[in-house]
């Protein structure tokens, strides 16, 4: 690992959860996505240019999230979460399958 790079640290805390992502932007300028996660539980986003929308909750250290893709359902699913700087990990099925890292903005 270069020794400017930080490695990925859990975030198992719904209150540290919402520190990090409220109010800003989470994107991924490969897929033009940009996504808003609310301290309120809602999210709202874009994507290839097509609008995101859903609910989330803290349940058991995980976010679990049900999303909404121009029409297209996402299945509701627990994800694992962890924070490396301006980066943040969200891996699904409880930290056990793929993955996606966003830049917090």
């Amino acid at each position: 690992m270069p020794a400017n790079a930080k490695a990925f640290e859990r975030i198992s805390d719904r209150d540290a959860f919402v520190d990090a992502v409220d109010g800003k932007n989470l994107r991924i300028a490969l897929y033009g996505l940009t996504l808003n996660v609310l301290a309120n539980g809602s999210i709202a986003g874009r994507a290839v240019g097509w609008s995101i929308s859903g609910t989330w909750i803290w349940e058991d250290g995980y976010f679990c999230r049900d999303m909404d893709w121009s029409g297209t359902a996402i299945k509701y699913n627990c994800q694992l979460v962890e924070l490396s700087g301006d980066r943040i990990r969200f891996t699904v099925d409880q930290g056990d399958g793929s993955y996606a890292v966003l830049r917090i903005r």
